[in-house]
């Protein structure tokens, strides 16, 4: 008996398999004369247009933030935000910090586990029983 394929085109799933991007949208606040959004001031002229058309699913908005430093924020699908101060930064620096928003989940940043070592302390185990011991 001879197996045969069947010829189908894939078909979605209900989303399994796709990719969602979990920035919604970058806001990106800066001042128009202030020496610290030098860069962002570059940045949105030179970088942000070949960004944002890489990256259509994220809504970017620029508004001028008068006698403040620029700062970018992230607003993801889960209701979270995260700030990025980017004061004094060249505008690839301030490329740079967009894409770890862009990639970040918007999640909390979760430590829970204590750091364990698989190595031994150089200098062993402490335990009042051991060495010269005290008097009382």
């Amino acid at each position: 008996m001879a197996i045969k394929a069947l010829q189908t085109i894939s078909t979605g799933r209900n989303g399994v398999g796709a990719f969602i991007l979990q920035c919604k949208r970058i806001d990106i606040h800066f001042c128009d004369w202030a020496g610290s959004s030098k860069g962002m001031n570059g940045f949105i002229k030179s970088l942000l247009p070949k960004f944002a058309a890489a990256h259509p699913q994220i809504e970017f908005v620029v508004s001028p933030r008068p006698s403040k430093h620029p700062v970018a924020i992230g607003h993801y699908i889960n209701g979270r935000e995260k700030a990025i101060c980017v004061r004094n930064m060249e505008p690839y620096q301030i490329l740079k910090k967009l894409e770890l928003l862009r990639d970040a989940s918007g999640e909390k940043l979760k430590v829970t586990k204590p750091v364990q070592s698989i190595n031994e302390s150089v200098r062993g185990i402490w335990s009042p029983y051991h060495g010269n011991g005290m008097k009382v």
